[in-house]
């Protein structure tokens, strides 16, 4: 259990010495024997382990390759920093005095090495030396500690300012210099954080609360969820007023196996099945403590919230009470093994809808936990993705603002359950949205009286349309599309690319859904008629 000594009562204050901990307990088990030489004490036998200890874990080891950065090409739009699921590459703006002055007192081969990777943005340089404001540089720069080399940074960088590159003895050292540099060169300051520029608040070291050295998989889809949903709230109201409960799964076993944690935030795992009615206490000892101004979140996997803990969930949304709920949804038991889940896709092959000769993997329609928590009054609730970065921190700081329940549900990708490349997370959510597999939603009961007026389906595609229609191709976007490009669908193709019965049925049961939300927010389906006249129009 990771606890932080600062909100514990004084007598397990004195239990935990996270000094001890990072200088005894740590190095043991960086070396492989810390269960070997470890002596017993009250740390080690209360599985306490303190915040951040994380940050001192090394994946150098893991990956052949790091990313490197092309400051001649950077625009500082932060997309790599936001997206990267470890914390392994972070941004920084400099004010130019400061980092000149820095530069100066280094000998001609160090500066040589490290000034490269810091770039003159328009974003951080032309736009403030026309207002009359000193301008910052703008620096990208890689922790090769937490990198597992998963390329998602890359993948999602249009300006190509960055590219892997393989690792060697003599770029290893020069990588590690520039990342010291980094740390030794102070936060960005104030005044280039654009409180309206959401992708800017991983620039404020306050807001970086999970510092890495998790063990999930390289590219993991839930880890970015947690970094940019706990960076958002942090910004906003401070790491001291945010607390998280985490249901047992997948989140839980790489952020808390034993030394290693990597939130600087208080958190603590009951059980699989309970966490919104253990938040409940928490919420409501916090309440009698005049602790109503901090935010508590509970982070669960999609079995943990719409099956075994769906009661729970049910039963939190009901009391009122102002606890938010974040779903890590891969639509499978990523921890246990990938069993089905009733977040499972018709059609989806996994080892409890197993795909073969009679029955051609699951069988039953998906959950759609959004709609559920709809039902359940004055409940907020969003579906969106990581990958949609201005849609998701919107949700989070609405979700943060309501008083009273709310659920944010994310797409999560899940490398090894969905059979997709590590670099791939944010790509296949995006296809997820376009394809209608996973549609974006936002909706607010403080929003009008109607459900029309309170669900929105702004940021999905062609809204009033069944699917989206790709302009490079001139073909439609459709669930068909997105299991294309997934190995837990591979199956349902022939060896000419035609998909299965059961696999059509799946892309009808994803249509059937959209037009279900198009009529709960009270958008009016373009008619077969008005397609095929578009469409005719478009021929001509």
């Amino acid at each position: 259990m990771p606890i932080t000594p600062a909100v514990l009562p004084r007598s397990v204050e004195q239990v935990v010495d996270a000094r001890n901990f990072f200088e005894r307990v740590i190095p043991l088990y960086e070396r492989g024997v810390g269960d070997i030489e470890l002596e017993a004490d009250l740390d080690s036998a209360r599985s306490a382990i303190p915040a951040g200890t994380g940050a001192p874990r090394d994946f150098s080891f893991i990956a052949p390759e790091i990313p490197e950065f092309i400051s001649s090409n950077c625009v500082g739009c932060m997309d790599c920093v936001t997206e990267c699921p470890d914390t392994a590459i972070l941004g920084k703006v400099i004010p130019r005095s400061q980092l000149e002055a820095a530069l100066a007192k280094m000998s001609p081969q160090q500066r040589a090495r490290v000034e490269n990777d810091w770039a003159k943005t328009r974003k951080y340089w032309q736009t403030y030396e026309k207002q009359g404001k000193e301008p910052g540089y703008f620096g990208i720069f890689i922790d090769p500690t937490k990198c597992k080399g998963c390329a998602e940074c890359v993948q999602v960088c249009d300006d190509h300012a960055l590219k892997m590159i393989k690792k060697t003895d003599t770029n290893m050292p020069v990588i590690r210099e520039k990342f010291d540099h980094f740390r030794a060169m102070g936060p960005t300051l104030e005044q280039y954080i654009n409180d309206k520029v959401l992708a800017d608040m991983m620039l404020k070291d306050t807001a970086l609360q999970y510092v890495g050295g998790a063990g999930s998989c390289a590219g993991c889809g839930e880890a970015t969820v947690l970094r940019m949903f706990i960076a958002a709230t942090c910004f906003k109201y401070g790491p001291e007023n945010v607390g998280l409960i985490a249901a047992t799964g997948c989140n839980t076993v790489y952020t808390s196996t034993y030394p290693y944690n990597p939130y600087r935030l208080p958190w603590s795992n009951s059980l699989f099945e309970n966490a919104p009615t253990f938040a409940m206490g928490v919420r409501a000892k916090w309440n009698q403590q005049g602790w109503e101004n901090k935010r508590l979140w509970v982070i669960g996997g999609d079995g943990a919230m719409m099956d075994i803990g769906f009661q729970a969930l049910s039963r939190m949304l009901m009391s009122g009470m102002d606890i938010k709920v974040i779903v890590l949804d891969t639509q499978v038991y990523s921890n246990t093994g990938g069993q089905a889940s009733t977040s499972t896709f018709m059609g989806q092959n996994t080892k409890m809808s197993v795909h073969g000769k009679e029955i051609a993997g699951k069988t039953e329609r998906r959950k759609e936990l959004a709609q559920i928590v709809m039902a359940h009054p004055d409940v907020f609730v969003a579906q969106t993705t990581a990958a949609h970065v201005n849609h998701f921190y919107k949700a989070i700081l609405r979700a943060n603002e309501y008083k009273g329940p709310a659920v944010i549900i994310t797409y999560t990708t899940c490398q090894p359950e969905h059979g997709v490349g590590d670099h791939l997370a944010g790509e296949r959510a995006r296809l997820a949205v376009d394809s209608r597999t996973f549609p974006l939603i936002i909706y607010d009961p403080e929003a009008g009286e109607r459900i029309r007026d309170r669900l929105s389906l702004k940021g999905n595609p062609a809204m009033d349309k069944d699917w989206y229609t790709d302009p490079k191709t001139g073909q439609p976007v459709d669930f068909i599309t997105f299991a294309r490009g997934e190995g837990r669908f591979e199956k349902h193709f022939d060896r000419q690319g035609n998909p299965s019965a059961a696999l059509l049925l799946a892309n009808e049961d994803r249509r059937r859904n959209w037009r279900m939300l198009q009529e709960m927010a009270g958008i009016e389906p373009e008619t077969p008629q008005a397609a095929a006249t578009a469409q005719a129009n478009k021929s001509q």
